[in-house]
């Protein structure tokens, strides 16, 4: 079990030693001038604090001046305060600004409605340029938070608050822009999972397989630009697909997916996510089972898709 926020410190640490030019702004989050990276780089870190669109607008200002900036808030502050900011002064001129939100989802738990951003990907994937990872434990969103800073343009990487369990072997990485992992080959149903619902997409396929349906899951940990033919190969070879999300259904992977599969090869594609309201207060744990973002949600679901399944 490891911190996606850890995952942030390490990756910045990291890039720092490498990167003159990476300079860090915080909103609070990581209170940057009192981490590790302020007492390493104390001249390449500024927290502002809760000033959300103020961070933005100091970050365009950096990388125009050449910086790439890496800038860190809580999810919902961040997309819902600083949309515009975001929109006009990094988006628009495509500037190598990289945003990091945290509390994501239905990950702030107890601090209910307002605090868990359930649309911020349908918000920021419909940015043309901008780069969006949701990685699903902490070796992925290492990488990629340090592949990010290679990008020309700007990136988002979604990052949720409590710790998760590895996936991925510590150091691999071998991941990459616009990609996808196949974590479990299967060719009768395609799982298509991102984010904490990888984890349990890999048990849904073990209770499939003991229902003799052949799962293949696949990590979606690049949302845009989309694995677009990693998923159309899948779906050529099982014929179905099943997507599992911490996010609501419009406009997020299983729009994506089911858009996908509409243009290119149509099959039946059943989603898991949650599909309308805000969210409310509770543990993180009752409100995933509250929303059925479980596995055995995700099986029933891919059972239905298989019923239906292209043959």
């Amino acid at each position: 079990m490891k911190s996606l926020k850890d995952a942030y410190m390490d990756a910045l640490l990291s890039l720092a030693g490498t990167r003159p030019d990476l300079f860090f702004l915080d909103a609070g989050v990581g209170a940057a001038c009192g981490n590790r990276f302020g007492r390493e780089y104390p001249e390449r870190c500024m927290n502002v604090s809760a000033a959300e669109q103020n961070m933005v607008l100091t970050a365009a200002g950096m990388a125009l001046a050449g910086r790439c900036v890496y800038a860190g808030a809580y999810s919902s502050f961040l997309v819902g305060r600083a949309y515009e900011q975001i929109r006009s002064s990094v988006a628009l001129p495509k500037l190598s600004v990289h945003f990091a939100s945290f509390h994501a989802g239905l990950t702030a738990g107890e601090e209910g409605a307002t605090r868990q951003m359930l649309e911020d990907i349908s918000l920021t994937r419909n940015f043309p340029g901008m780069a969006i990872f949701m990685p699903s434990d902490y070796t992925s969103a290492r990488a990629l938070l340090c592949k990010a800073a290679d990008l020309e343009g700007p990136s988002y990487t979604r990052l949720g608050r409590s710790e998760r369990p590895l996936i991925y072997a510590p150091g691999d990485s071998s991941f990459r822009v616009g990609g996808g992992r196949i974590l479990r080959e299967g060719d009768q149903i395609t799982l298509c999972a991102c984010g904490i619902m990888v984890k349990e997409a890999l048990k849904a396929a073990e209770v499939l397989d003991q229902q003799d349906i052949s799962a293949e899951v696949i990590d979606c940990y690049c949302l845009s630009p989309f694995p677009a033919r990693l998923v159309l190969a899948s779906l050529q070879r099982t014929g179905c697909c099943a997507t599992a999300e911490e996010h609501f259904l419009p406009g997020g992977l299983f729009e994506i997916v089911a858009g996908l599969a509409a243009r290119e090869y149509p099959v039946p594609v059943q989603p898991v996510g949650v599909k309308s309201g805000f969210g409310q207060s509770g543990s993180t744990e009752d409100l995933r089972e509250y929303y059925g973002l479980t596995a055995a949600q995700i099986v029933s679901a891919a059972v239905l898709a298989w019923t239906m399944r292209r043959r």
